[in-house]
């Protein structure tokens, strides 16, 4: 597995293709657009899968599966939805496929098997849950109703790059029915909350809470919120969002409840969704020229073990000592691998894990063995030390807790010295062309003055923060008057 890495601070966009590839994560397929997520990519999506999943089960949410497919009446239903969506829907207008007549080894549209009603291939659920939720929901009792789903969905996105944007990704959508607008609200800033926790402690990634502008919002939301992370080049990512959609697809869909006092009313509505972006949020927040550097909690194998030797009776000796070491790991709760194969070299083999991002690599050979330790090396930080036998287990375990919470650190360190303030349009430039990272600038609230900023710098407002002080000023484009600092910042 050769490394050879372009450097980040020569291209960064190359370094992350490159690295998404080389570390076995995932590569491009056949399909335009599309992409297969390799074993290794699939194991950390995995590991995100499960702990979100027990999070929203320990918030009262279950799993169920939609269709994959909207009749275009059902998606056309919330005029907004449909709008904000409709230039990236793949569209199925025919069910069959028949022999070409004039050549017998092509398939070609059958024109006898045309749909009576097109197909959307969704892209987001909300037309096809809340055409089901119709026949779900009567009664008071039936709220709320709180289902999400694992699923792919299919955006036709004309310029794809791996996790980051591809025509067809995976997520989770969470879709909730509730008998008032309070509840409703409680429920999208709870999902808020729910990603923030995820994101900032089982991935070390610190995150910026706040709302979207009305520009920016969900098609078809009342209001939006997200958490905004940056990356390593001075870009946000936007890494979850929690929609409150009122009652805009219950009157789209004819949702209806009886309350207790008997009134018939429309339930109101949330959505909320994070997807396989989380992926490239990983890899481009915590990792190096060397490779991939991943979280403990993220990591699919969280100490390797590697042995260094000469002939069979040497790995013997030591495969007594690595299987120890494997059976006592495991028993805590550590994810290992004792690599033992011959048919690599040593060395081949810490490059392939450093590469990968193992946290955590223990060399075992013959002097090793005499001496009664290992050699322990960080994948972090690149150090090395020697541990006694006896002490690696414990070692390993404060470790392993100690690089999750290195890397938080060391990720809130530069999230933080990349928010800076500027009062004046000539700031905003400067700061976005030289420094990058978050800019904090007063808005004077218009979505003109938003599409202005955009057209001229290509920042957008990624957020207006729940933490943001009220203070007097000037907006920075416009010199309108401003109440409050959003943050701006160039994108993916």
């Amino acid at each position: 597995m050769s490394k050879n890495l372009t450097k980040r601070s020569e291209d960064y966009s190359k370094w992350y293709n490159e690295l998404v590839v080389k570390a076995d994560l995932a590569e491009n397929s056949a399909v335009r657009g599309c992409m297969v997520i390799k074993p290794y990519g699939y194991a950390i999506w995995e590991k995100m899968q499960a702990e979100l999943d027990r999070k929203f089960k320990e918030t009262g949410h279950q799993n169920a599966y939609f269709p994959l497919f909207v009749p275009k009446s059902l998606f056309e239903a919330e005029e907004k939805n449909a709008e904000g969506f409709a230039k990236e829907c793949a569209v199925v207008t025919h069910y069959r496929l028949k022999t070409d007549p004039e050549d017998a080894s092509k398939l070609i549209v059958d024109p006898k098997a045309k749909l009576e009603e097109e197909l959307i291939v969704r892209p987001t659920s909300e037309a096809i849950i809340w055409s089901t939720y119709k026949g779900w929901i009567q009664s008071y009792r039936d709220l709320p109703l709180l289902i999400n789903q694992w699923a792919n969905v299919v955006r036709w996105e004309m310029r794809t790059r791996l996790f980051l944007r591809t025509a067809e990704f995976l997520w989770q959508e969470g879709h909730t029915a509730h008998a008032t607008r309070q509840e409703a609200i409680a429920e999208t800033e709870q999902m808020n909350n729910v990603y923030a926790d995820f994101v900032e402690n089982f991935m070390a990634i610190p995150v910026i809470k706040g709302r979207k502008t009305e520009s920016e919002r969900f098609a078809g939301a009342e209001d939006t919120y997200c958490i905004e992370a940056l990356m390593q080049d001075g870009k946000a990512l936007q890494a979850g969002t929690s929609h409150f959609l009122g009652q805009n697809f219950a009157k789209a869909f004819d949702v209806k409840f009886t309350s207790k006092e008997g009134k018939l009313d429309y339930v109101w509505a949330t959505s909320w969704g994070v997807s396989t972006r989380l992926m490239g949020a990983l890899i481009m927040t915590h990792s190096d020229d060397n490779g991939l550097v991943l979280p403990p909690n993220l990591a699919p194998i969280q100490v390797v073990i590697v042995p260094i030797y000469k002939g069979e009776e040497q790995l013997d000796q030591i495969s007594i000592v690595a299987n120890e070491l494997v059976t006592d790991l495991r028993s805590k709760g550590i994810s290992v691998k004792f690599d033992n194969r011959d048919t690599f070299r040593p060395g081949a083999k810490f490059a392939q894990y450093e590469l990968q991002g193992v946290p955590l690599r223990i060399a075992i050979g013959p002097k090793d063995l005499e001496k009664g330790t290992v050699e322990l090396a960080r994948r972090d930080t690149l150090t090395k030390q020697f541990v006694a036998k006896d002490d690696v287990v414990d070692t390993i375990e404060s470790l392993l807790k100690e690089i999750q919470e290195s890397l938080h650190q060391k990720a809130t360190e530069y999230r933080d010295d990349h928010i800076t303030e500027v009062d004046t349009f000539d700031e905003f430039k400067e700061v976005l062309e030289n420094k990058g990272g978050f800019i904090s600038a007063h808005w004077d609230g218009t979505v003109e003055t938003e599409q202005k900023i955009k057209e001229l710098t290509k920042a957008t407002i990624r957020c207006i923060p729940f933490d943001a002080k009220e203070e007097e000023g000037k907006c920075v484009y416009s010199d309108k008057p401003s109440k409050i600092r959003v943050l701006f910042a160039k994108a993916y």
